[in-house]
């Protein structure tokens, strides 16, 4: 008999933090409408650092990342701790769909799947060329350069051909690290913003729009960013279902970051499948749809035992 049907994964920084402030609030409280979602649907479910290094991992059925916003810091820890818990215990998102949304590389099979992106080239790792021959390859004025591996902007670039050469050096020294993306820079976001539906058990729930601050193209609420609700159109539902379809498995909970690219065309910008912020307090309802979700799983493999 397992101690614990659920345990909610955040990072130690949340765990009985010294002060609060409104971000940090807000994370207790999105992760406090999971748990009493969850424990409205009878299972029994605690919180805890994902690098708990007591716990054992194993008296629980499941574990459920929610704020784990510490990872991509620490991602050669992350990616052991990752490989030695799922032999322990079932994780939602599973590992296979975190390993597989970890890198950008994903939205190629997006692609192939008929999800439009805008217009994504990948500089693999060791890479040799330049980004002015870059940019001369692909026909770029202004374009962003980002790791296929990030979170929270890491390392992320608006450059244009005017400065070109003050991003030379940067990008030199990540490519002989990590694999690159360059896209096109999107004028729409600036302009529009970029939407984010959140989808739980492959269904729409609620979505918000991201506005970047004036001056800055980057929609975080890191970098000033604000956020705001929103009702979606039919067609931006059909859209991030779609996507959600699109992936290798079915995730239990999925964030889908679009826009409207240079060309009027719906474009994914992102899908969230590992730690994304969920907006619950804008939509409580939507913890509730993912609690059922999870209920629903446990119950389904307790009658094939």
């Amino acid at each position: 008999m397992k101690k614990y049907d659920v345990i909610i994964l955040t990072d130690k920084r949340y765990i009985k933090p010294q002060k609060l402030d409104n971000y940090i609030q807000n994370v207790l409280n999105e992760d406090n409408y999971v748990k009493i979602a969850l424990e409205n649907q009878g299972l029994k479910v605690a919180r805890l650092s994902w690098d708990d290094t007591e716990f054992d991992w194993s008296t629980t059925k499941y574990i459920l990342f929610r704020t784990t916003w510490d990872y991509f810091d620490r991602f050669t820890e992350f990616s052991k701790w990752l490989n030695t818990v799922s032999k322990q215990t079932t994780l939602l998102n599973s590992e296979k769909i975190i390993r597989w949304n970890i890198d950008k590389h994903y939205l190629k099979d997006l692609q192939q799947k008929g999800i439009h992106i805008c217009k994504s080239y990948f500089i693999e790792k060791g890479t040799k060329s330049t980004l002015k021959e870059l940019s001369q390859k692909y026909n770029l004025k202004d374009f962003v350069l980002k790791p296929c591996i990030s979170g929270a902007a890491r390392h992320t670039y608006k450059v244009n051909l005017e400065k070109i050469n003050e991003y030379e050096e940067v990008f030199s020294s990540l490519i002989t690290e990590e694999a690159m993306i360059i896209q096109p820079f999107q004028y729409n976001i600036i302009e529009k913003g970029e939407i984010s539906l959140m989808v739980m058990n492959g269904k729409f729930t609620h979505a918000v729009l991201k506005i970047a601050k004036p001056g800055d193209f980057r929609v975080q609420d890191d970098f000033g960013g604000s956020v705001h609700n929103y009702t979606p159109t039919d067609e931006e539902i059909l859209f991030a279902e779609n996507a959600v379809k699109a992936c290798i498995e079915t995730p239990i909970y999925a964030r889908v970051d679009v826009f409207t690219d240079n060309n009027g065309k719906l474009a994914i910008a992102e899908l969230e499948l590992i730690e994304p912020e969920l907006w619950f307090r804008n939509h409580p309802a939507a913890a509730e749809e993912l609690a059922k979700g999870i209920k629903q799983l446990i119950n389904k493999n307790e009658e094939v035992i």
